[in-house]
């Protein structure tokens, strides 16, 4: 009995007595599961039948089907089978800029009722921030943000916390630096943040508001981030602490398929 249409094994979202609706779905469906998990290196038709349970010919068919629509390809050299660009763009686009809000909506919503502070998304665009969504608490925060606008990245916990997750060369790094602050102290900061999981930043962008940010990861790097923003004098050492243990115990389960929080934090 094999896998692809009936025993209904190691398959995430299904039951063990599961049996796919489509066998032959199922089967693309799980080749496309084992070539992710191989990761660049592939695996040889032989090899990739005996973990599917699979007819070599069978699948080589199933294989033909997935190379003519990109969702696998065949290393020229070594023969093996690897997961194509279609199926890595998927990702991608499920969670590209324009649909990040609506991904998210429930974290950031959950986040602010949890804290009762101000909770902004945003993504690096270029060397500045771009402020994605903005979920705001019964109680009234007075800052200039709003959705659409731009700041830069160097002197936000936004930014700081992608930054902090993302390879920056020298030079890099004083260009997102500029003449806001010295490039070491950037530098400082980014290792610090790395350190611990997430970001802060205290009155450099407006008086009397600081804030606290995480980066949200998508296979290790920081695809954006979302910070919780109060009054300076509500945000001491012990109000961050409290609030990066809230973020650790309420935001992954609320978080999409493939993107996570730094290990450091949770």
């Amino acid at each position: 009995m094999d896998r692809a249409g009936h025993d209904g094994t190691d398959r995430p979202g299904t039951s063990p007595d599961a049996i796919s609706p489509m066998g032959s779905v199922d089967k693309a469906l799980l080749a496309l599961q084992e070539l992710s998990a191989a990761g660049t290196g592939g695996l040889p038709l032989a090899d990739l039948a005996q973990r599917l349970g699979l007819n070599k010919t069978s699948l080589h068919r199933t294989l033909a089907a997935l190379r003519f629509r990109g969702f696998a390809d065949q290393d020229a050299s070594t023969g093996h089978y690897v997961l194509g660009p279609a199926a890595t763009a998927l990702a991608s686009s499920y969670l590209s800029e324009e649909n990040l809000p609506s991904l998210l909506q429930n974290a950031l919503t959950s986040l602010c009722a949890q804290t009762d502070e101000l909770v902004h998304l945003g993504v690096l665009s270029g060397a500045e921030i771009l402020y994605l969504d903005k979920v705001e608490p019964a109680r009234p925060v007075r800052v200039w943000s709003a959705v659409g606008r731009r700041q830069p990245a160097a002197t936000t916990g936004l930014g700081r916390a992608i930054l902090s997750r993302r390879s920056v060369d020298p030079g890099s790094l004083a260009w997102f630096a500029g003449d806001r602050l010295p490039v070491e102290r950037l530098a400082e900061i980014l290792d610090l943040s790395r350190s611990r999981g997430y970001a802060t930043e205290t009155e450099e962008n407006e008086v009397g508001i600081s804030c606290l940010a995480v980066p949200l990861l998508r296979d290790g790097a920081a695809i954006a981030a979302m910070s919780i923003t109060a009054p300076s004098e509500r945000m001491t050492d012990a109000r961050r602490t409290e609030l990066a243990t809230t973020i650790a115990r309420e935001i992954p389960p609320l978080l999409p398929a493939g993107m996570s929080l730094p290990a450091e934090l949770v």
